[in-house]
């Protein structure tokens, strides 16, 4: 009889383990207001008025959390040109992952302006909307 208990405490155990954390966050990442590109070298970010990129890996701790500095680009009505190097704000990209899951929260760092909190679903398709 021990060896039956032992093994529901090991299948009850397994069902309590959390959604996977990666140990580097790649991909295509998707949610309202945001999109977000994520290779080996950084991070390319389209918001609905502006951009954004991180340089270095998105690498979550053993929480899931990761900290990572970066620019971002407003932007205005009108075509979109290429992001001039001179208009960048330097920022702060704070989130959380657990799965398929991302909570991300942008804060310009020369200011301390918080941009937004953005929730994504890796593979999904952004909704973002372009400014006129």
């Amino acid at each position: 009889m021990p060896r039956v208990s032992s093994l529901f405490l090991i299948l009850g155990l397994a069902g309590c383990v959390g959604p996977e954390i990666p140990t580097v966050v790649t991909g295509e990442w998707g949610g309202d207001h945001l999109g977000l590109v994520v290779s080996g070298d950084g991070a390319d970010l389209e918001y609905d008025c502006a951009l954004g990129r991180i340089s270095g890996e998105l690498r979550p701790d053993g929480n899931g959390r990761f900290s990572v500095l970066g620019v971002f680009f407003p932007g205005h009505g009108g075509p979109d040109p290429v992001p001039d190097p001179q208009s960048g704000r330097p920022a702060r990209y704070d989130g959380s992952v657990r799965g398929d899951k991302m909570t991300l929260m942008v804060t310009l760092t020369d200011t301390g302006d918080f941009v937004g909190m953005f929730s994504l679903i890796r593979g999904a398709s952004p909704h973002v909307l372009k400014c006129l």
